[in-house]
């Protein structure tokens, strides 16, 4: 199994497909990491679709997307579900941030965060705009999450050049 990248290293790249509700339509498509270079991006990486802290986790960051988008960033959700179950939960709860499906967890892998017989850790990577990782959490056991507040505090010194 990789590690997980440092802060101040490059950030794994990849291609994932995934989907966007907006306004009751949901847009699917591939996501490549490189796409998103210009920008910051929020990357979080979740266990499992229509989970309880998985849900208050994304339907949290749903809530303050105004807030991530304030400081130019953008907000991705990884987990190994198929797009037809991110549709599915992203209906449900109106979840308004792009969904990616890692089936087989290759991408989780790539990031070091998978763990035998569990599947994916919940994890966050800040990138800036340039792709390098500029903070992380992983968890060990994840019935937490991270909150908007502290996300928003990280993008916040990324944009100060701290």
């Amino acid at each position: 199994m990789a590690r997980a990248p440092e802060v101040g290293s490059a950030a794994p790249d990849f291609t994932l497909p995934g989907l966007r509700l907006e306004s009751g339509a949901v847009e699917r498509g591939e996501y490549r990491l490189a796409d998103a270079k210009g920008s910051p991006l929020v990357l979080v990486f979740y266990p499992g679709d229509d989970t309880m802290v998985c849900t208050r986790q994304l339907c949290a960051y749903t809530s303050d997307l105004d807030r991530f988008r304030d400081l130019g960033a953008a907000v991705w959700a990884v987990s190994p579900q198929d797009l037809d179950s991110h549709e599915r939960f992203a209906r449900k709860r109106a979840l308004a941030l792009p969904l990616l499906a890692d089936a087989g967890e290759a991408v989780a892998a790539s990031y070091g965060i998978t763990a035998p017989g569990l599947g994916l850790r919940r994890s966050v990577f800040v990138l800036d705009g340039d792709g390098i990782v500029r903070w992380r959490h992983i968890a060990l056991v994840g019935m937490t999450f991270r909150s908007t507040d502290t996300l928003v505090e990280q993008l916040e010194l990324l944009r100060e050049g701290r």
